[in-house]
């Protein structure tokens, strides 16, 4: 069995979620030792898809012309597109027929969650579909105390300082603009927000808000894993105001770090994100500002250790194995429709 991992478009999504599951899946056929090629000139059995560029569409046309199986990675919604860049509300009920397009140019569909399933069940007509989490490397998100001083360092802030972080595009969905108005709300804690959207391509609020000149408020840019380990260790929470996703690899990355966790309140995290258990949640500024000021205060349990095992649940090599099992089934069973498992911890 030689697996393609198309690499088509994969300079555009790099610094995105959609780029690190890609890097997660060749990580995982590595450990493995699970032939794999990102050369589409190569010879190969089967071709895993992660974008829903019009490249993407040709390459699993052109693998079914071959007589080849076709994997596509569903990491992409019409409601998570939605709140995103200008014109993406417009445009969303176009995108949704297009993503439809690409998926069900395939033999399976693999997406990081049951939410996601149901999601892409309830469009329409559509391949057999599994779910899988993107996974995490808990090996190299694991609470490092030197990596957390870098962190420190770099940023000239003390160890008594109260940091507050979180990571993705600069667009609505993500929450941005809750991230910043608790920023201004909180004078007291320090805002880093990792990540990068050019900004012409958002709406003009969300360029305001990103151009705040609030002395507690900062915007790096994109960093690389090993500077946004450091961040995770270095901080005192990950606050994760999104409003939608399918997954949210970043806040697999902080669980394993072993940093407190705060999350807005949402369906997909309903069922395996355990509000007191392994996280915390809101669902408003007030109830946010209450839960940054309730864990960096340390007047709330600390969960860091049952996030931690949540994550090593998720790790590389369970996701991996998990995934060859499902290329097999792809390549000897035809379209019958996979045995429905779940890669997920109980919460």
């Amino acid at each position: 069995m030689k697996i393609l991992l198309y690499a088509g478009s994969l300079k555009t999504v790099s610094r995105s979620g959609v780029g690190e599951a890609i890097r997660h899946q060749r990580e995982a056929m590595e450990r493995l030792g699970v032939d794999y090629t990102m050369d589409e000139q190569d010879d190969y059995d089967l071709v895993h898809l992660n974008t829903i560029f019009p490249d993407s569409l040709r390459m699993a046309r052109r693998a079914k012309r071959k007589g080849k199986k076709v994997v596509y990675h569903a990491h992409s919604t019409m409601e998570d597109f939605r709140n995103s860049f200008i014109g993406s509300n417009l445009a969303a009920p176009l995108f949704k027929q297009w993503i439809l397009r690409c998926y069900r140019s395939a033999d399976l569909l693999i997406t990081p969650t049951e939410y996601s399933k149901g999601l892409i069940q309830a469009y329409g007509k559509i391949p057999p579909i599994v779910s899988l989490s993107n996974g995490v490397d808990s090996a190299f998100f694991a609470p490092d105390t030197e990596a957390g001083q870098r962190f420190r360092r770099k940023h000239g802030l003390s160890g008594e300082t109260k940091v507050v972080i979180s990571v993705g595009h600069y667009i609505e969905r993500k929450g941005v603009l809750d991230f910043v108005e608790l920023a201004r709300r909180m004078p007291d804690h320090e805002f880093y927000w990792f990540g990068f959207t050019p900004l012409y391509m958002v709406p003009a609020k969300i360029r305001e808000a990103v151009e705040s000149k609030l002395p507690n408020l900062h915007f790096p840019g994109y960093v690389n894993r090993d500077e946004l380990r450091d961040a995770y260790c270095g901080s005192d929470l990950f606050l994760f105001a999104t409003h939608e996703e399918t997954e949210g690899i970043v806040l697999l990355e902080a669980l394993a770090a072993g940093i407190p966790v705060l999350v807005r309140d949402l369906p997909i995290y309903a069922e395996w994100l355990e509000d007191g258990g392994t996280v915390y949640k809101a669902r408003d500024l007030e109830t946010f500002e209450r839960g940054i000021r309730g864990i960096t205060e340390r007047a709330l349990p600390d969960l860091t250790e049952n996030g931690r095992k949540l994550a090593f649940g998720l790790d590389l090599d369970a996701v991996g194995r998990r995934l060859v099992e499902l290329y097999a089934n792809a390549l000897h069973s035809g379209t019958e429709k996979p045995k429905a498992q779940v890669l997920r911890p109980e919460a």
